[in-house]
């Protein structure tokens, strides 16, 4: 297993996000074709996946940094492994090289949010040494 970012959308690419965005949320709305394209052309915008020897993809996450007055932010969005492969170290091996990314990026703070209920996603931040922090997140939901 190896881990690539992913610049371009083909067919492949866009099947193996669409079979994996159900498995992180199943209420998600799943993204175009044409809205993946848009996403990978910011350079804002940093997707990884876990790909195999066979070139097939069975992980991702999206690192994504923005400016603000207190200075350059970087989160973790999406991630997921998918279920016939969780367990091998897949995910953590994602998580390390957003890490490794991330220090090439001028931030202090990689931030990610994960619900409660999922308890091996949780665990594995910790081991990797994020911190919980005390605080309450909002949505906001547009119309």
């Amino acid at each position: 297993m190896t881990i690539r970012q992913i610049t371009s959308i083909d067919q492949k690419t866009y099947q193996a996000i669409i079979d994996l965005l159900p498995q992180l949320d199943d209420s998600v709305a799943l993204p175009s074709e044409d809205y993946l394209k848009n996403m990978l052309a910011s350079e804002n915008s940093h997707l990884f996946a876990a790909v195999l020897e066979d070139d097939n993809i069975v992980g991702m996450l999206t690192l994504v940094e923005y400016d603000v007055p207190t200075g350059k932010k970087l989160w973790i969005e999406d991630v997921v492994v998918d279920i016939s492969q969780r367990g091998k170290g897949f995910g953590k091996q994602l998580l390390l090289h957003a890490i490794q990314f991330a220090q090439t990026r001028d931030a202090k703070t990689i931030m990610l949010t994960s619900r409660p209920q999922r308890i091996a996603a949780n665990k594995l931040y910790q081991r990797l040494g994020f911190v919980q922090r005390e605080t309450n997140v909002y949505a906001y939901r547009l119309k």
